[in-house]
């Protein structure tokens, strides 16, 4: 078996979820990584759309933010981002969101805003961005974050992006119609909402990650599945393209 790295894993496991069909609001960084790695190897037909308002975005490295040139010059076209908001967003034209986050409660709500209380935070993190509204508009959401009790926490600081707020129907009682977080992948596991409570519970561990391992780095009591799989593991070539695409990203920026 190839030796990779838990993020790689991390990543991989992520690009798998997407399908050649699928309509993408991308976040910047790991979900970034994910949906370029899904686009080279078995969805070379996605649909990447970044915040911007570039539609069909074939990036050959990975962008910096939202603002990186290569997002706007590989897109099919760009669209002002009231239009890509108003119309493409909130229209409901886009099939899966893909988030991140600083931190992520038992149901998937997440926090980019503050670390501490708001007015006197220890830390100030980038904000919202474009992530509330994606948490709401797009059919589902999917979410990739690596896993430690400073970010899998039992109460956020601050709820930027809503997934599925308490538990049970109470995403819905808000008047909000999509399915929200579907699958969280971690670089230890993959979790997906529990369909009565809609708490994330582990549905597949990674290859020689235990179960304790999970528990000790999420701030909640963990739920496990009633059958668990184990992740298949990374294939030499999902390794290959994922580290020349890093390489090329790194040569990219190095030489900006």
């Amino acid at each position: 078996m190839a030796d990779y790295k838990p993020t790689e894993m991390m990543t991989i496991a992520a690009a798998r979820s997407l399908k050649n069909d699928d309509i993408c609001f991308v976040g910047i960084g790991q979900p970034s990584a994910a949906c370029n790695l899904a686009r080279l190897t078995h969805a070379p037909d996605i649909t990447l759309i970044y915040e911007s308002g570039t539609l069909g975005t074939k990036p050959t490295v990975l962008p910096l933010s939202i603002g990186d040139g290569e997002l706007c010059e590989t897109a099919l076209t760009t669209v002002s981002v009231p239009e890509m908001f108003r119309y493409w967003l909130q229209g409901g034209r886009i099939k899966v969101g893909f988030l991140g986050g600083a931190q992520i409660d038992k149901y998937a709500n997440l926090n980019t805003t503050v670390v501490g209380p708001y007015d006197k935070p220890k830390v100030r993190l980038p904000g919202g961005g474009g992530a509330p509204e994606i948490a709401t508009s797009c059919g589902e959401i999917f979410i990739i974050m690596a896993q430690g009790k400073r970010s899998f926490v039992d109460k956020l600081d601050f709820v930027t992006s809503i997934g599925h707020v308490s538990g049970g129907d109470s995403r819905q009682k808000l008047g909000v119609k999509t399915k929200g977080p579907t699958k969280l992948i971690t670089d230890l596991a993959i979790f997906a909402p529990d369909p009565e409570t809609r708490e994330m519970t582990v549905v597949s561990i990674h290859p020689g990650v235990t179960r304790e391992q999970i528990q000790d780095n999420t701030g909640w009591t963990v739920k496990f599945a009633a059958q668990v799989e184990e992740t298949p593991a990374p294939t030499a070539r999902e390794l290959e393209v994922l580290r020349e695409l890093h390489a090329r990203t790194a040569r990219a920026h190095a030489a900006a």
